[in-house]
């Protein structure tokens, strides 16, 4: 699948010209940027106490509640757990002024279109992973530490959505995706805020052009939102370009993530 620089364009014009944009928008996107410079600085400094990032004066969430209603895309807000969502809220360290704070602490993920793509909260019953707790292991090797990049997104074919700490260029707080058909990270331009509008309302299919198969939302009900669908002939192998053709076997997600890991460190050695 080909996404240009032109295509990236046009994602961020459709972003910047809606009227979800607004100037607490801005600020919350500068914020962000903020936060993820001081994690990449500090990374294992102090952690602030939970009552430092729960922010009762200018919370985030009633903005992204009003993004989520004014969505194009299918949105399902799963259910929070309280003593949960405390805890991935420490462990992320992000205050809840921003939208990644905002829905670490008041979701338990986020789902976009049945399920294709699921962006992490703080855990629930369907999406059983909390944002700090899938990445420790991956993204940094315990909670406080220095973080090259958080693994914020996946989605139902094995591709993974990563916010830029640093160590993945100079572009700080802007998302990466880490795609199934060719296993690079690729810059999408986007920040957290705008990626979230681009789930909420871009035409995923224009998006996903060649990945999704003939009876993708069929198949997709089978699918929950721990586990992806791999493809083999791989998608990222001469013979697997045609996704229709490939066998499709429904395995964990932490199980996907390993799997394209092991080849990408094998083809780029990282």
């Amino acid at each position: 699948m080909l996404r240009t620089k032109l295509y990236l364009k046009k994602v961020i014009y459709n972003v910047i010209s809606s009227d979800i944009i607004n100037l607490k928008m801005i600020k919350s996107i500068m914020y962000l940027c903020l936060l993820l410079i001081y994690s990449a600085t500090f990374g294992q400094s102090k952690m602030r106490s939970i009552n430092k990032l729960i922010s009762k004066e200018d919370p985030a969430w009633p903005l992204v509640q009003e993004w989520i209603l004014a969505a194009k895309n299918k949105v399902e807000v799963l259910p929070v757990d309280n003593k949960q969502a405390q805890d991935a809220l420490f462990k992320t360290q992000v205050t809840t002024r921003s939208p990644m704070g905002a829905i670490v602490y008041m979701t338990g993920g986020i789902l976009i279109d049945d399920g294709w793509i699921r962006i992490l909260g703080s855990g629930s019953e369907r999406l059983n992973r909390s944002l700090p707790d899938w990445n420790k292991g991956k993204a940094f090797d315990d909670f406080g530490n220095l973080s090259p990049y958080l693994l914020i997104a996946d989605d139902a074919i094995g591709g993974f959505y990563l916010l830029n700490g640093g160590g993945l260029g100079e572009d700080l707080g802007m998302v990466y995706y880490w795609a199934p058909d060719n296993l690079e990270f690729e810059q999408l331009g986007l920040t957290y805020t705008e990626f979230l509008s681009f789930c909420l309302n871009h035409d995923l299919n224009d998006f996903y052009k060649e990945l999704r198969w003939r009876d993708w939302k069929k198949d997709l009900k089978n699918l929950n939102a721990d586990s992806m669908y791999s493809f083999y002939p791989f998608l990222w192998s001469k013979e697997g370009k045609d996704i229709n053709k490939s066998k499709k076997t429904i395995v964990s997600v932490e199980e996907q993530y390993k799997l394209n890991a092991g080849f990408r460190k094998q083809f780029f050695g990282k």
